[in-house]
């Protein structure tokens, strides 16, 4: 998320054309973001950047909000930081590398479509502390509905029983 922003599409009267404010600036903030659909549950943190360190850190979170002799699988892509060497997994989290080119199986990929359209679209920020507030509203808006989570985030064939 930055200011480069995310176009979308808005209901216009026909043969007309709306304005949307569009950045050219490059400041970014980045959303780590997991769910659980099962439960409704979700885990985030917003920082600004992309590395080892920064998967670390969402491990970490993500590893405080399952559920007491629960075990996670988190489904990954092949970016670099999710499955470094130096990366440390907590023992109640198992990562799931998803095959190249295969975005669709990744449920998430569906949360930052949604949040991208809906919560983080036709936005021009004129501080870096805008982008940070805007991505927290957009994560706090979906991590507090449940139903919203459960909706977005379940996957029939990650179904366990």
């Amino acid at each position: 998320m930055g200011q480069q922003g995310t176009l979308t599409r808005v209901w216009a009267k026909r043969g007309t054309r709306p304005r949307a404010p569009r950045d050219t600036r490059y400041k970014w903030s980045y959303v780590f973001g997991a769910a659980c659909p099962a439960r409704g549950a979700a885990a985030g943190l917003i920082l600004p950047y992309v590395n080892t360190e920064a998967m670390g850190l969402h491990l970490d979170e993500v590893s405080k909000t399952i559920a007491p002799g629960s075990h996670a699988l988190l489904v990954t892509d092949g970016a670099g930081w999710h499955g470094a060497k130096g990366l440390l997994v907590p023992d109640n989290i198992t990562l799931l590398k998803l095959p190249p080119y295969a975005p669709e199986l990744n449920p998430m990929e569906n949360v930052w479509a949604y949040l991208r359209s809906n919560k983080l679209a036709i936005t021009v920020f004129d501080t870096y502390e805008q982008i940070l507030d805007k991505c927290a509203d957009a994560w706090n808006f979906f991590e507090n509905d449940p139903q919203r989570i459960t909706s977005i985030t379940t996957r029939e064939w990650a179904t366990v029983n």
